[in-house]
Protein backbone atom coordinates (compact mmCIF):
# COMPACT_ATOMS: atom_id res chain seq x y z
CA UNK A 1 0.00 0.00 0.00
CA UNK A 2 1.29 3.12 -0.45
CA UNK A 3 0.22 4.71 2.58
CA UNK A 4 2.65 1.20 4.30
CA UNK A 5 5.30 3.63 2.05
CA UNK A 6 5.22 6.46 3.18
CA UNK A 7 5.24 4.89 7.14
CA UNK A 8 8.52 3.62 5.82
CA UNK A 9 9.14 6.95 5.10
CA UNK A 10 8.58 8.37 7.99
CA UNK A 11 10.74 5.90 9.66
CA UNK A 12 13.95 7.97 7.81
CA UNK A 13 13.36 11.06 9.99
CA UNK A 14 12.01 14.36 8.82
CA UNK A 15 15.83 15.32 8.06
CA UNK A 16 16.36 12.78 5.76
CA UNK A 17 13.20 13.08 3.87
CA UNK A 18 13.52 16.78 3.42
CA UNK A 19 16.94 15.97 2.20
CA UNK A 20 16.11 13.72 -0.20
CA UNK A 21 13.47 16.19 -1.55
CA UNK A 22 15.52 19.01 -1.77
CA UNK A 23 18.13 17.38 -3.07
CA UNK A 24 18.75 19.83 -6.14
CA UNK A 25 17.91 17.13 -9.18
CA UNK A 26 16.25 13.71 -9.64
CA UNK A 27 19.80 12.45 -10.67
CA UNK A 28 21.47 13.52 -7.48
CA UNK A 29 18.58 11.50 -5.86
CA UNK A 30 19.03 8.45 -7.96
CA UNK A 31 22.70 8.14 -6.02
CA UNK A 32 21.89 8.67 -2.62
CA UNK A 33 18.91 6.27 -2.28
CA UNK A 34 19.12 2.06 -2.33
CA UNK A 35 17.69 1.09 -5.30
CA UNK A 36 15.88 -1.80 -3.14
CA UNK A 37 13.98 0.03 -0.85
CA UNK A 38 10.33 0.61 -1.86
CA UNK A 39 10.32 3.71 1.04
CA UNK A 40 13.55 5.41 -0.43
CA UNK A 41 12.24 4.75 -4.25
CA UNK A 42 9.33 6.22 -3.20
CA UNK A 43 10.76 9.20 -2.08
CA UNK A 44 12.75 9.29 -5.72
CA UNK A 45 10.00 9.14 -7.51
CA UNK A 46 8.29 11.94 -5.60
CA UNK A 47 11.65 14.06 -6.34
CA UNK A 48 11.87 13.28 -9.53
CA UNK A 49 8.06 14.32 -10.12
CA UNK A 50 8.98 17.63 -8.50
CA UNK A 51 11.91 18.59 -10.40
CA UNK A 52 9.64 17.82 -13.74
CA UNK A 53 11.80 14.25 -14.66
CA UNK A 54 8.54 12.86 -15.41
CA UNK A 55 10.34 9.81 -16.85
CA UNK A 56 12.31 9.01 -13.76
CA UNK A 57 9.47 9.16 -11.54
CA UNK A 58 7.23 7.04 -14.06
CA UNK A 59 9.81 4.23 -14.44
CA UNK A 60 10.40 4.44 -10.38
CA UNK A 61 6.83 4.14 -9.56
CA UNK A 62 6.25 1.57 -12.37
CA UNK A 63 8.95 -0.77 -10.21
CA UNK A 64 7.17 -0.10 -7.12
CA UNK A 65 3.79 -1.33 -8.81
CA UNK A 66 5.37 -4.27 -10.02
CA UNK A 67 6.22 -5.27 -6.42
CA UNK A 68 3.27 -4.10 -4.86
CA UNK A 69 0.60 -4.82 -7.61
CA UNK A 70 -2.10 -4.96 -5.85
CA UNK A 71 -1.42 -1.42 -4.53
CA UNK A 72 -3.92 0.87 -7.35
CA UNK A 73 -2.52 4.13 -5.55
CA UNK A 74 1.22 3.55 -6.66
CA UNK A 75 -0.21 2.36 -10.62
CA UNK A 76 -2.32 5.23 -10.76
CA UNK A 77 0.65 7.70 -10.46
CA UNK A 78 2.56 5.72 -12.57
CA UNK A 79 0.30 6.01 -15.88
CA UNK A 80 0.04 9.76 -15.13
CA UNK A 81 3.70 10.24 -14.56
CA UNK A 82 4.44 7.86 -17.64
CA UNK A 83 1.55 10.35 -20.00
CA UNK A 84 3.72 13.48 -18.19
CA UNK A 85 6.34 11.89 -19.97
CA UNK A 86 4.87 10.90 -22.96
CA UNK A 87 6.11 7.19 -22.52
CA UNK A 88 2.67 5.54 -23.39
CA UNK A 89 3.61 2.24 -23.59
CA UNK A 90 4.84 2.30 -20.00
CA UNK A 91 1.49 4.08 -19.05
CA UNK A 92 -0.73 1.32 -21.06
CA UNK A 93 0.60 -1.29 -19.60
CA UNK A 94 0.66 0.12 -15.86
CA UNK A 95 -2.97 1.29 -16.52
CA UNK A 96 -3.98 -2.69 -17.68
CA UNK A 97 -3.69 -3.78 -14.18
CA UNK A 98 -6.22 -1.22 -12.73
CA UNK A 99 -9.89 -1.21 -12.18
CA UNK A 100 -11.78 0.83 -14.82
CA UNK A 101 -13.23 2.88 -12.23
CA UNK A 102 -9.88 3.79 -11.12
CA UNK A 103 -8.31 4.78 -13.70
CA UNK A 104 -7.48 8.80 -14.12
CA UNK A 105 -8.90 11.03 -17.07
CA UNK A 106 -5.44 11.24 -18.55
CA UNK A 107 -5.37 7.51 -18.51
CA UNK A 108 -8.79 6.82 -19.92
CA UNK A 109 -8.32 9.72 -22.70
CA UNK A 110 -5.15 7.57 -23.72
CA UNK A 111 -7.09 4.24 -23.70
CA UNK A 112 -9.96 5.93 -25.58
CA UNK A 113 -6.76 7.45 -28.33
CA UNK A 114 -5.39 3.77 -29.00
CA UNK A 115 -8.28 2.45 -29.54
CA UNK A 116 -9.08 5.61 -31.96
CA UNK A 117 -5.34 5.22 -34.02
CA UNK A 118 -6.13 1.27 -33.95
CA UNK A 119 -8.93 2.28 -36.22
CA UNK A 120 -11.58 1.02 -33.80
CA UNK A 121 -13.75 4.50 -32.59
CA UNK A 122 -16.68 1.87 -31.25
CA UNK A 123 -13.88 0.79 -28.76
CA UNK A 124 -13.17 3.83 -27.62
CA UNK A 125 -16.66 4.72 -26.23
CA UNK A 126 -16.58 2.36 -22.97
CA UNK A 127 -13.27 4.47 -21.75
CA UNK A 128 -15.34 7.57 -21.99
CA UNK A 129 -18.30 6.64 -20.73
CA UNK A 130 -16.19 4.88 -17.29
CA UNK A 131 -17.26 6.82 -13.98
CA UNK A 132 -14.27 7.52 -12.64
CA UNK A 133 -12.79 9.67 -9.44
CA UNK A 134 -13.27 12.96 -11.95
CA UNK A 135 -16.92 11.70 -13.00
CA UNK A 136 -17.00 10.36 -16.94
CA UNK A 137 -16.08 11.50 -20.26
CA UNK A 138 -19.18 11.07 -21.77
CA UNK A 139 -19.49 14.62 -23.31
CA UNK A 140 -16.85 13.18 -26.15
CA UNK A 141 -18.97 10.28 -27.20
CA UNK A 142 -20.85 12.49 -29.37
CA UNK A 143 -17.64 13.57 -31.48
CA UNK A 144 -16.38 10.14 -31.63
CA UNK A 145 -19.93 8.72 -32.58
CA UNK A 146 -19.91 11.81 -35.43
CA UNK A 147 -16.45 10.80 -36.81
CA UNK A 148 -17.31 7.38 -36.30
CA UNK A 149 -20.39 7.45 -39.12
CA UNK A 150 -18.07 9.64 -40.76
CA UNK A 151 -15.25 7.11 -41.38
CA UNK A 152 -18.48 4.85 -42.08
CA UNK A 153 -19.45 6.67 -45.00
CA UNK A 154 -23.14 7.64 -43.02
CA UNK A 155 -23.73 11.37 -43.85
CA UNK A 156 -27.10 11.72 -41.89
CA UNK A 157 -26.09 10.03 -38.84
CA UNK A 158 -23.04 12.14 -38.64
CA UNK A 159 -24.27 15.08 -38.36
CA UNK A 160 -27.29 13.87 -36.31
CA UNK A 161 -24.30 13.54 -33.84
CA UNK A 162 -22.99 16.69 -34.21
CA UNK A 163 -26.22 17.85 -33.47
CA UNK A 164 -26.63 15.58 -30.18
CA UNK A 165 -23.83 18.07 -28.54
CA UNK A 166 -25.19 20.70 -26.24
CA UNK A 167 -24.44 24.09 -27.10
CA UNK A 168 -24.31 25.08 -23.63
CA UNK A 169 -21.61 22.02 -22.86
CA UNK A 170 -17.98 21.79 -22.92
CA UNK A 171 -17.97 20.80 -26.71
CA UNK A 172 -20.53 23.56 -27.54
CA UNK A 173 -18.02 25.87 -29.01
CA UNK A 174 -16.86 23.30 -31.70
CA UNK A 175 -19.93 22.52 -33.15
CA UNK A 176 -19.28 24.87 -36.22
CA UNK A 177 -15.92 23.95 -36.84
CA UNK A 178 -17.09 20.13 -36.27
CA UNK A 179 -19.65 20.41 -39.01
CA UNK A 180 -17.50 21.84 -41.35
CA UNK A 181 -14.89 18.90 -41.12
CA UNK A 182 -17.48 16.80 -41.78
CA UNK A 183 -19.36 18.40 -44.21
CA UNK A 184 -15.92 18.87 -45.91
CA UNK A 185 -14.89 15.28 -46.06
CA UNK A 186 -18.31 14.62 -47.79
CA UNK A 187 -17.65 16.62 -50.17
CA UNK A 188 -20.55 19.51 -49.62
CA UNK A 189 -17.91 22.84 -49.61
CA UNK A 190 -20.69 24.95 -50.21
CA UNK A 191 -22.61 24.17 -47.04
CA UNK A 192 -19.26 23.69 -45.01
CA UNK A 193 -17.91 27.32 -46.01
CA UNK A 194 -20.32 29.49 -43.38
CA UNK A 195 -19.70 27.18 -40.65
CA UNK A 196 -15.56 27.10 -41.57
CA UNK A 197 -15.88 31.13 -41.57
CA UNK A 198 -18.30 31.08 -38.44
CA UNK A 199 -15.39 28.62 -36.58
CA UNK A 200 -12.08 30.25 -38.09
CA UNK A 201 -13.48 33.70 -36.90
CA UNK A 202 -13.77 32.49 -33.25
CA UNK A 203 -10.87 30.36 -33.56
CA UNK A 204 -8.09 32.59 -31.12
CA UNK A 205 -5.11 31.30 -30.68
CA UNK A 206 -5.82 28.26 -33.29
CA UNK A 207 -7.11 30.55 -35.84
CA UNK A 208 -4.41 29.96 -38.48
CA UNK A 209 -4.29 26.31 -37.77
CA UNK A 210 -8.07 26.03 -38.36
CA UNK A 211 -7.98 27.34 -41.29
CA UNK A 212 -5.47 25.56 -42.56
CA UNK A 213 -7.07 22.75 -41.99
CA UNK A 214 -10.40 23.79 -43.67
CA UNK A 215 -8.15 24.52 -47.04
CA UNK A 216 -6.89 21.28 -46.68
CA UNK A 217 -10.54 19.66 -46.58
CA UNK A 218 -11.23 22.06 -48.75
CA UNK A 219 -8.88 21.13 -51.30
CA UNK A 220 -9.15 17.79 -50.91
CA UNK A 221 -13.21 17.89 -51.68
CA UNK A 222 -11.38 19.46 -55.23
CA UNK A 223 -12.64 23.33 -54.44
CA UNK A 224 -9.72 25.22 -54.85
CA UNK A 225 -10.87 28.61 -54.99
CA UNK A 226 -12.81 28.03 -51.28
CA UNK A 227 -9.34 27.00 -50.07
CA UNK A 228 -7.77 30.10 -51.32
CA UNK A 229 -10.55 32.20 -49.66
CA UNK A 230 -10.40 30.72 -46.47
CA UNK A 231 -6.78 31.64 -46.03
CA UNK A 232 -7.47 34.88 -46.16
CA UNK A 233 -6.86 37.45 -43.41
CA UNK A 234 -4.25 35.22 -42.51
CA UNK A 235 -0.85 36.73 -41.18
CA UNK A 236 2.24 37.03 -43.42
CA UNK A 237 3.90 33.89 -40.86
CA UNK A 238 1.95 31.51 -42.65
CA UNK A 239 3.42 32.55 -46.26
CA UNK A 240 4.36 29.40 -46.85
CA UNK A 241 1.18 27.25 -46.46
CA UNK A 242 -0.86 30.23 -48.12
CA UNK A 243 1.83 28.74 -51.08
CA UNK A 244 1.30 25.50 -50.82
CA UNK A 245 -2.72 26.06 -50.90
CA UNK A 246 -2.23 28.56 -54.01
CA UNK A 247 -0.23 25.52 -55.70
CA UNK A 248 -3.27 23.03 -55.02
CA UNK A 249 -1.36 21.54 -52.54
CA UNK A 250 -2.49 20.54 -48.73
CA UNK A 251 -0.97 22.36 -45.96
CA UNK A 252 -0.41 18.89 -44.25
CA UNK A 253 -3.08 20.72 -41.12
CA UNK A 254 -6.02 18.39 -42.51
CA UNK A 255 -8.35 17.00 -39.57
CA UNK A 256 -10.20 14.27 -41.43
CA UNK A 257 -10.03 11.29 -39.17
CA UNK A 258 -11.26 10.05 -36.16
CA UNK A 259 -8.05 10.44 -34.35
CA UNK A 260 -7.18 13.78 -35.66
CA UNK A 261 -10.67 15.19 -34.62
CA UNK A 262 -9.89 13.86 -31.23
CA UNK A 263 -6.69 15.35 -30.97
CA UNK A 264 -7.51 18.63 -32.01
CA UNK A 265 -10.14 18.86 -29.44
CA UNK A 266 -8.13 17.87 -26.96
CA UNK A 267 -5.46 20.49 -27.65
CA UNK A 268 -8.62 22.69 -28.02
CA UNK A 269 -9.32 22.09 -24.28
CA UNK A 270 -5.87 22.52 -22.82
CA UNK A 271 -5.57 26.04 -24.82
CA UNK A 272 -9.10 27.16 -23.15
CA UNK A 273 -7.72 26.09 -19.77
CA UNK A 274 -4.92 28.09 -20.55
CA UNK A 275 -7.06 31.27 -21.69
CA UNK A 276 -9.85 30.76 -19.35
CA UNK A 277 -8.25 29.69 -16.16
CA UNK A 278 -4.94 31.72 -16.48
CA UNK A 279 -3.35 28.41 -15.43
CA UNK A 280 -0.35 26.42 -17.38
CA UNK A 281 -2.89 22.81 -18.74
CA UNK A 282 -2.58 19.83 -17.55
CA UNK A 283 0.76 18.48 -19.64
CA UNK A 284 -0.71 15.31 -19.79
CA UNK A 285 -3.87 16.34 -21.64
CA UNK A 286 -1.53 17.52 -24.62
CA UNK A 287 0.33 14.61 -24.35
CA UNK A 288 -2.73 12.52 -25.19
CA UNK A 289 -3.69 14.91 -27.90
CA UNK A 290 0.42 14.44 -29.31
CA UNK A 291 -0.17 10.48 -29.24
CA UNK A 292 -3.48 10.52 -30.77
CA UNK A 293 -2.22 12.31 -33.51
CA UNK A 294 1.42 12.69 -33.36
CA UNK A 295 1.57 15.07 -36.50
CA UNK A 296 -0.64 17.77 -34.62
CA UNK A 297 2.28 20.54 -34.72
CA UNK A 298 -0.15 22.47 -32.81
CA UNK A 299 -0.26 20.23 -29.54
CA UNK A 300 3.31 20.33 -29.93
CA UNK A 301 3.90 23.61 -29.98
CA UNK A 302 1.81 24.47 -26.79
CA UNK A 303 3.60 21.89 -25.29
CA UNK A 304 6.88 23.69 -25.50
CA UNK A 305 5.51 26.74 -24.36
CA UNK A 306 4.30 25.36 -20.89
CA UNK A 307 7.88 23.74 -20.39
CA UNK A 308 9.12 27.49 -21.21
CA UNK A 309 6.91 28.28 -18.69
CA UNK A 310 8.32 25.76 -15.97
CA UNK A 311 11.86 27.02 -17.33
CA UNK A 312 12.53 23.68 -18.48
CA UNK A 313 14.39 25.31 -21.98
CA UNK A 314 16.12 22.11 -23.38
CA UNK A 315 12.68 19.85 -22.89
CA UNK A 316 10.69 22.54 -24.86
CA UNK A 317 13.44 22.73 -27.73
CA UNK A 318 13.44 19.06 -27.79
CA UNK A 319 9.82 18.76 -28.41
CA UNK A 320 10.07 22.10 -31.17
CA UNK A 321 12.97 19.85 -32.63
CA UNK A 322 10.83 16.85 -33.28
CA UNK A 323 8.21 19.29 -35.44
CA UNK A 324 9.29 18.74 -39.07
CA UNK A 325 11.27 21.77 -40.91
CA UNK A 326 8.36 21.75 -43.14
CA UNK A 327 5.49 21.76 -40.81
CA UNK A 328 2.93 24.59 -41.89
CA UNK A 329 3.24 26.02 -38.57
CA UNK A 330 7.20 26.16 -38.85
CA UNK A 331 7.43 30.18 -38.11
CA UNK A 332 5.46 29.72 -34.57
CA UNK A 333 7.82 26.88 -34.04
CA UNK A 334 10.57 29.59 -34.93
CA UNK A 335 9.43 32.21 -33.24
CA UNK A 336 9.15 30.04 -29.96
CA UNK A 337 13.00 28.84 -30.23
CA UNK A 338 14.19 32.21 -30.27
CA UNK A 339 11.94 33.95 -27.71
CA UNK A 340 13.48 30.61 -25.40
CA UNK A 341 17.17 31.08 -26.62
CA UNK A 342 16.85 34.84 -26.25
CA UNK A 343 15.89 34.05 -22.62
CA UNK A 344 18.83 32.12 -22.21
CA UNK A 345 21.17 34.38 -23.51
CA UNK A 346 22.37 31.66 -26.04
CA UNK A 347 22.32 34.42 -29.01
CA UNK A 348 24.47 32.53 -31.23
CA UNK A 349 21.75 29.83 -31.45
CA UNK A 350 19.77 32.22 -31.74
CA UNK A 351 21.01 33.78 -34.48
CA UNK A 352 21.96 30.77 -36.37
CA UNK A 353 17.84 29.88 -36.89
CA UNK A 354 16.60 33.66 -37.70
CA UNK A 355 19.18 33.87 -40.21
CA UNK A 356 19.24 30.60 -41.59
CA UNK A 357 15.56 31.24 -42.38
CA UNK A 358 15.67 35.06 -43.42
CA UNK A 359 18.49 33.75 -46.52
CA UNK A 360 16.16 31.17 -47.88
CA UNK A 361 14.52 32.16 -51.11
CA UNK A 362 11.10 31.90 -49.22
CA UNK A 363 12.12 34.68 -46.82
CA UNK A 364 9.34 36.60 -45.35
CA UNK A 365 7.89 39.27 -43.20
CA UNK A 366 8.12 37.29 -40.31
CA UNK A 367 12.03 35.97 -40.73
CA UNK A 368 13.07 39.53 -41.09
CA UNK A 369 11.27 40.71 -38.42
CA UNK A 370 12.48 37.76 -36.22
CA UNK A 371 16.01 38.34 -37.38
CA UNK A 372 15.42 41.99 -36.07
CA UNK A 373 14.69 40.82 -32.77
CA UNK A 374 17.42 38.48 -32.37
CA UNK A 375 19.81 41.18 -33.69
CA UNK A 376 18.00 43.83 -31.49
CA UNK A 377 18.38 41.42 -28.22
CA UNK A 378 22.15 41.30 -29.30
CA UNK A 379 22.88 44.85 -29.36
CA UNK A 380 23.53 44.82 -33.19
CA UNK A 381 21.11 47.59 -33.45
CA UNK A 382 22.17 49.08 -36.74
CA UNK A 383 21.87 45.34 -37.79
CA UNK A 384 18.44 44.96 -36.57
CA UNK A 385 17.17 48.72 -37.87
CA UNK A 386 18.15 47.02 -41.58
CA UNK A 387 16.35 43.18 -40.59
CA UNK A 388 13.04 45.32 -39.86
CA UNK A 389 13.34 47.53 -42.77
CA UNK A 390 13.43 44.69 -45.23
CA UNK A 391 10.59 43.22 -43.47
CA UNK A 392 8.44 46.79 -43.68
CA UNK A 393 9.50 46.73 -47.41
CA UNK A 394 7.36 43.65 -47.79
CA UNK A 395 4.47 44.49 -45.90
CA UNK A 396 4.54 47.79 -47.57
CA UNK A 397 4.79 45.93 -51.21
CA UNK A 398 1.94 43.47 -49.89
CA UNK A 399 -0.17 46.82 -48.66
CA UNK A 400 -0.04 45.04 -45.06
CA UNK A 401 -0.72 48.64 -43.45
CA UNK A 402 -1.71 46.79 -40.23
CA UNK A 403 1.81 45.04 -40.21
CA UNK A 404 4.04 47.61 -41.65
CA UNK A 405 3.10 50.57 -38.56
CA UNK A 406 4.77 47.92 -35.73
CA UNK A 407 7.68 46.84 -38.02
CA UNK A 408 8.62 50.82 -38.67
CA UNK A 409 8.20 51.17 -34.84
CA UNK A 410 10.80 48.32 -34.38
CA UNK A 411 13.06 49.91 -36.80
CA UNK A 412 12.93 53.57 -35.27
CA UNK A 413 13.82 51.86 -32.03
CA UNK A 414 16.75 50.55 -33.20
CA UNK A 415 17.70 53.74 -35.18
CA UNK A 416 16.91 55.19 -32.17
CA UNK A 417 19.73 53.53 -30.53
CA UNK A 418 22.21 53.71 -32.93
CA UNK A 419 21.65 57.55 -32.30
CA UNK A 420 20.22 57.90 -36.43
CA UNK A 421 17.86 60.66 -35.45
CA UNK A 422 16.90 62.35 -38.84
CA UNK A 423 16.05 58.64 -40.18
CA UNK A 424 13.89 57.46 -36.72
CA UNK A 425 11.69 60.27 -36.85
CA UNK A 426 11.40 60.22 -40.71
CA UNK A 427 10.70 56.72 -39.59
CA UNK A 428 7.75 57.04 -37.71
CA UNK A 429 6.41 59.96 -39.74
CA UNK A 430 5.69 57.36 -42.06
CA UNK A 431 4.24 55.04 -39.15
CA UNK A 432 1.83 57.73 -37.83
CA UNK A 433 0.88 58.68 -41.15
CA UNK A 434 -0.45 54.97 -41.60
CA UNK A 435 -1.96 54.34 -38.13
CA UNK A 436 -2.58 58.48 -36.76
CA UNK A 437 -4.54 57.43 -33.55
CA UNK A 438 -1.82 54.48 -32.49
CA UNK A 439 -0.84 56.13 -29.03
CA UNK A 440 2.32 53.94 -29.35
CA UNK A 441 3.93 55.72 -31.91
CA UNK A 442 1.98 58.87 -30.88
CA UNK A 443 3.99 59.01 -27.65
CA UNK A 444 7.61 57.51 -29.48
CA UNK A 445 7.74 60.46 -31.97
CA UNK A 446 5.87 63.06 -29.43
CA UNK A 447 8.93 62.04 -26.48
CA UNK A 448 11.39 61.75 -28.80
CA UNK A 449 10.99 65.36 -29.99
CA UNK A 450 10.44 66.54 -26.42
CA UNK A 451 13.92 65.40 -25.51
CA UNK A 452 15.50 67.34 -28.24
CA UNK A 453 13.32 70.23 -28.20
CA UNK A 454 11.75 69.69 -30.95
CA UNK A 455 8.51 71.13 -32.01
CA UNK A 456 7.46 71.41 -28.27
CA UNK A 457 3.97 72.65 -29.34
CA UNK A 458 3.16 69.45 -31.57
CA UNK A 459 5.13 66.89 -29.23
CA UNK A 460 3.03 67.83 -25.98
CA UNK A 461 0.06 67.67 -27.94
CA UNK A 462 0.86 64.09 -29.95
CA UNK A 463 1.93 63.19 -26.07
CA UNK A 464 -1.49 64.24 -24.73
CA UNK A 465 -3.45 62.68 -27.80
CA UNK A 466 -1.78 59.12 -27.21
CA UNK A 467 -2.21 59.27 -22.97
CA UNK A 468 -6.15 60.36 -23.97
CA UNK A 469 -6.31 56.92 -26.12
CA UNK A 470 -4.60 55.12 -23.40
CA UNK A 471 -5.17 56.02 -20.30
CA UNK A 472 -4.05 53.19 -18.27
CA UNK A 473 -0.45 52.81 -19.61
CA UNK A 474 2.04 53.90 -16.91
CA UNK A 475 4.79 54.94 -19.92
CA UNK A 476 2.63 56.87 -21.81
CA UNK A 477 1.34 59.08 -18.39
CA UNK A 478 5.09 59.32 -17.82
CA UNK A 479 5.79 61.32 -21.36
CA UNK A 480 2.68 63.04 -20.13
CA UNK A 481 4.02 64.20 -17.17
CA UNK A 482 7.94 65.04 -18.16
CA UNK A 483 6.02 67.09 -21.31
CA UNK A 484 4.63 69.04 -18.73
CA UNK A 485 7.75 69.20 -17.16
CA UNK A 486 9.17 70.56 -19.79
CA UNK A 487 7.36 73.19 -20.40
CA UNK A 488 7.63 74.63 -16.95
CA UNK A 489 4.31 73.28 -15.58
CA UNK A 490 5.83 71.84 -12.90
CA UNK A 491 2.71 71.51 -10.27
CA UNK A 492 0.77 69.52 -13.01
CA UNK A 493 3.53 67.73 -13.87
CA UNK A 494 3.97 65.86 -10.38
CA UNK A 495 0.37 64.82 -10.79
CA UNK A 496 0.87 63.25 -13.60
CA UNK A 497 4.11 61.76 -12.60
CA UNK A 498 2.89 60.44 -9.58
CA UNK A 499 -0.44 59.13 -11.29
CA UNK A 500 1.91 56.90 -13.39
CA UNK A 501 4.15 56.08 -10.46
CA UNK A 502 1.03 54.44 -9.02
CA UNK A 503 0.40 52.13 -12.06
CA UNK A 504 3.61 51.11 -12.41
CA UNK A 505 5.91 51.93 -9.42
CA UNK A 506 9.36 49.82 -10.45
CA UNK A 507 9.91 51.51 -13.65
CA UNK A 508 12.86 53.14 -13.28
CA UNK A 509 12.60 56.35 -15.83
CA UNK A 510 9.28 57.29 -14.26
CA UNK A 511 10.86 57.18 -10.10
CA UNK A 512 13.59 59.45 -11.87
CA UNK A 513 11.16 61.62 -13.58
CA UNK A 514 9.29 62.42 -10.66
CA UNK A 515 12.27 62.68 -8.91
CA UNK A 516 13.21 65.25 -10.63
CA UNK A 517 10.14 67.47 -10.63
CA UNK A 518 9.78 67.32 -6.96
CA UNK A 519 13.11 68.41 -6.73
CA UNK A 520 12.68 71.63 -8.63
CA UNK A 521 9.32 72.22 -6.63
CA UNK A 522 11.54 72.38 -3.60
CA UNK A 523 10.14 68.84 -2.33
CA UNK A 524 13.63 67.55 -1.35
CA UNK A 525 13.26 64.80 0.81
CA UNK A 526 10.20 63.36 -1.33
CA UNK A 527 13.03 63.97 -4.51
CA UNK A 528 15.10 61.49 -2.82
CA UNK A 529 13.01 59.03 -2.11
CA UNK A 530 11.92 58.73 -5.66
CA UNK A 531 14.99 58.72 -7.06
CA UNK A 532 16.14 55.43 -4.35
CA UNK A 533 12.99 53.87 -5.73
CA UNK A 534 14.44 54.83 -9.41
CA UNK A 535 17.81 53.07 -7.91
CA UNK A 536 16.35 49.70 -7.25
CA UNK A 537 15.35 48.78 -11.03
CA UNK A 538 17.64 51.66 -12.44
CA UNK A 539 20.33 50.37 -15.23
CA UNK A 540 23.15 51.94 -17.46
CA UNK A 541 22.50 55.65 -18.01
CA UNK A 542 19.58 56.40 -15.83
CA UNK A 543 21.67 54.34 -12.96
CA UNK A 544 24.41 56.69 -13.53
CA UNK A 545 21.97 60.15 -13.61
CA UNK A 546 20.46 58.79 -10.58
CA UNK A 547 23.69 58.05 -8.22
CA UNK A 548 24.70 61.29 -8.75
CA UNK A 549 21.46 63.07 -8.11
CA UNK A 550 21.43 61.80 -4.78
CA UNK A 551 24.75 62.76 -3.79
CA UNK A 552 24.78 66.39 -5.26
CA UNK A 553 20.75 67.08 -5.75
CA UNK A 554 19.63 67.99 -9.57
CA UNK A 555 21.81 69.75 -11.98
CA UNK A 556 22.57 70.63 -15.59
CA UNK A 557 24.33 67.55 -16.12
CA UNK A 558 22.70 64.95 -14.56
CA UNK A 559 19.16 66.17 -15.48
CA UNK A 560 16.81 63.44 -16.78
CA UNK A 561 16.76 64.48 -20.98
Amino acid sequence: MEGQIIRTCNLLGGAAVIALLTCGTAAEAKVRVAPNDPGLAYIQARAAAMDGDHARAAELLASLSQSQPTDNDLARKGVSEAINAGNMDLALELAKGLPPAKLTTDARLLLAATELRRNRPERALPWLSVNGDNGSLDFLSPLVNAWTFTSRGDFSKALEAVDQVPAAGLLGPLRSEERALILLKFGKTAEAQPYAERAAAAGGSRELQLRLAFADGFLAANDRARATAILDGIGSDAAAARALILAGKPSGQAIDTPMKAFSDVLTSFARDVARLERVAPPIGLIQVARYANPQNSGASLLLAVILEGQDRSDEALRVLGSIPANDALQSQVRDVQIRILTADKRYDEAYGIAATAAAAPTAGISDFSRLGDVLAAMKRQDAAAEAYGKAADLARAQGLKDELWPLLLLKASSLQETKRWPETRQTLQEALAIAPNQPLILNFLGYSQLERGENMDAAEEMIRKASELAPDDASITDSLGWAQFKRGKVAEAIDTLQRAAEKDPDQAEIQEHLGDALFKSGRRFEARFAWSAALVTAEDEIADRVKAKLASGLTSTNAAP
